[in-house]
């Protein structure tokens, strides 16, 4: 589509893709900025519900009689469910659309907010737990979502913030589901073992508001839905099995899945850990020791945006090295200030700025990282995506495995060895290297273009004759400005001043 087309179609500047060039967070223009804000209240609603319990676990573990293991168990499934579900919620981001897998998810993880009111047991305690937990594989349709909305001018922000915000909902939830639980409370005049069931009735609404609204006020790609796109011939239709092969045999993504797993699996295990910590260590009141941990998941909403935004502004000075090399240093002083947080542990005051510092470099460091995984396939994003957004929950369920659940390990060197990982796996970022871009310390092959990388190795010849790879091809056109800055065409250059 010609420029003059796409700006009479769209009432917002778009690239030959029709994605958005530009991120503005009080738009609801259809359908980019439309469906960013789907893509993120269903993910916020996700974790609103996931971490529900926390809050009202005092009341919950009276009523059911739960023990501190059953409490470790239901927590962990909580987290740990998701890991198969973000790798399937890959592929049908592929082959059905994002739209699809972010409502589904939604309305089937709904039942089980709502089975939550007649939980007479540990073990269905649990289960409800893991049920609820399978919504956040809302994440991957979310970043599939916006890698498809915006291009690579802002594709980095609008990931970073979609999933930031997406993420508060573990933050506003501590304060949420107490209040909810109190009207319930005033409603059942006082049974707190009813008004607590009562209470999770409202995550189950929204899930299902959500899961509705997304179904009909989103819409998969700038110029329509799946359904529509594949009828028409527009979009290829992908095979699940393809897809799968070209995710798993991309090596770049295996780092990414490791890297991811010490950030994004660092602030869930932080989540997890930095209340009672807190409360623990410098012997203050439940109250306290929560408002001060609160300020951890908070930092999501302006650090993980802050990440993306590096991520795209050293693309522009420096290409595809210039996120790789944002990712890489966000990430290792993720990791120092981890250690100096941990190290800081007789001192309150400088235990809270450090964890406060060390917080803001994994929210960046997440939102760097989805600025880095647009590029590392076109065909296969979905499961890409999907993988990636996995490794951070496996990251999670390893952290808290190694570090905090052996009765030798002290808690503060849990944290300290937790940072030392950081550091090390990082180093994962090193040998990730595009052949026309290069990576961190070595420049691309100017030989090789974007076609070879996205067409010629992820098509075969049958497949571009038939015009399968004709949206791919537009979207190696739109990446040119990832090779350094004396590489770019002259055109590619312009369109950034």
């Amino acid at each position: 589509m010609s420029a003059d087309l796409a700006e009479s179609k769209f009432s917002i500047p778009v690239d030959s893709e029709n994605k958005a060039k530009s991120l503005n967070i009080f738009s609801f223009s259809f359908p980019h900025h439309a469906s960013f804000h789907m893509s993120w209240m269903g993910f916020f609603v996700s974790f609103v519900s996931t971490f529900a319990a926390a809050p009202m676990i005092a009341i919950i573990r009276e009523d059911l009689e739960l023990t501190k293991p059953n409490l470790g168990s239901a927590g962990l499934a909580a987290v740990t469910g998701t890991i198969g579900a973000r790798v399937i919620m890959g592929s049908v981001c592929d082959v059905v659309g994002p739209r699809y897998g972010l409502s589904i998810v939604l309305l089937l993880s709904a039942p089980f907010c709502f089975c939550m009111s007649y939980v007479t047991s540990a073990a269905g305690f649990l289960i409800c737990r893991m049920g609820i937990g399978l919504g956040l594989a809302t994440f991957v349709a979310c970043q599939f979502w916006m890698s498809c909305m915006f291009n690579g001018k802002c594709v980095g922000l609008a990931n970073a913030t979609a999933a930031g915000w997406g993420n508060l909902g573990g933050g506003v939830t501590q304060f949420l589901m107490p209040l909810i639980f109190r009207g319930m409370t005033s409603a059942t005049e006082g049974r707190i073992y009813s008004a607590w069931r009562w209470a999770y009735l409202v995550p189950g609404l929204l899930h299902t508001t959500l899961g509705v609204a997304v179904m009909f006020i989103g819409q998969d790609l700038p110029d329509g839905n799946y359904k529509f796109l594949h009828t028409s011939g527009q979009l290829e239709k992908k095979s699940a099995a393809t897809t799968q092969y070209l995710g798993i045999t991309n090596y770049r993504m295996w780092c990414m899945v490791a890297t991811y797993g010490f950030c994004f699996g660092v602030e869930l295990t932080m989540n997890n850990i930095v209340a009672a910590y807190l409360y623990d260590q410098f012997e203050l009141d439940l109250v306290t020791a929560g408002t001060l941990a609160s300020c951890y998941g908070l930092m999501n909403l302006f650090a993980r945006s802050l990440g993306g935004l590096m991520s795209d502004y050293m693309s522009v000075k420096f290409g595809m090295r210039g996120r790789l090399w944002t990712l890489w240093v966000a990430q290792t002083l993720e990791g120092i200030l981890c250690v100096f947080m941990a190290l800081a542990k007789d001192d309150l005051a400088t235990t809270i700025l450090f964890m406060v510092l060390f917080s803001i470099c994994v929210q960046a460091s997440e939102g760097a990282s989805y600025g880095i995984v647009p590029y590392l396939t076109r065909r296969a994003l979905g499961v890409v995506s999907g993988y990636i957004g996995a490794g951070g929950n496996a990251g999670s369920t390893i952290c808290m495995a190694l570090f905090f659940t052996s009765s030798s390990i002290a808690v503060y060197e849990g944290i300290m060895y937790m940072g030392f990982t950081i550091i090390g796996v990082t180093l994962l970022v090193v040998p990730i290297h595009f052949p026309m871009w290069g990576s961190m310390f070595f420049p691309g092959d100017p030989n090789v273009s974007e076609e070879d990388y996205y067409v010629a190795r992820e098509f075969n010849e049958e497949e571009i004759k038939e015009g399968l790879a004709l949206s791919v091809q537009k979207f190696c056109q739109n990446s040119y400005q990832e090779r350094a800055p004396s590489m770019r065409p002259v055109e590619s250059s312009e369109a950034k001043v």
